[in-house]
């Protein structure tokens, strides 16, 4: 019974934040993507490209944004959701 609740929830939050994904019509030239969903658009981008292998018109970045902004954003997430940002933390000697 716990495996089952799990297996729910764990269905439940990957529909929640693949709703999200670029390119599912969401946005439009008069309502494009912005800084904060480009943050967003490149922590999902690993699973944008699993889901873009399954439905071709899913992309990994979004076509209409607000430009520079979004292209910042999403430079950020990716960095961050791959663990880039902790490159640049001091090691401890004694590892």
């Amino acid at each position: 019974m716990r495996k089952a609740g799990l297996l729910i929830l764990l269905m439940l939050m990957l529909f929640t934040i693949s709703s999200c994904i670029p390119g599912n019509g969401t946005y439009t030239p008069f309502k494009p993507a912005g800084f904060f969903w480009g943050i967003w658009h490149g922590w999902l981008a690993p699973l944008s490209l699993i889901i873009q292998w399954f439905v071709p018109k899913i992309g990994i970045y979004e076509p209409f944004n607000t430009g520079w902004w979004y292209d910042f954003g999403f430079y950020l997430g990716i960095l961050g959701g791959f663990g880039g940002l902790s490159l640049t933390r001091k090691k401890n000697k004694f590892d």
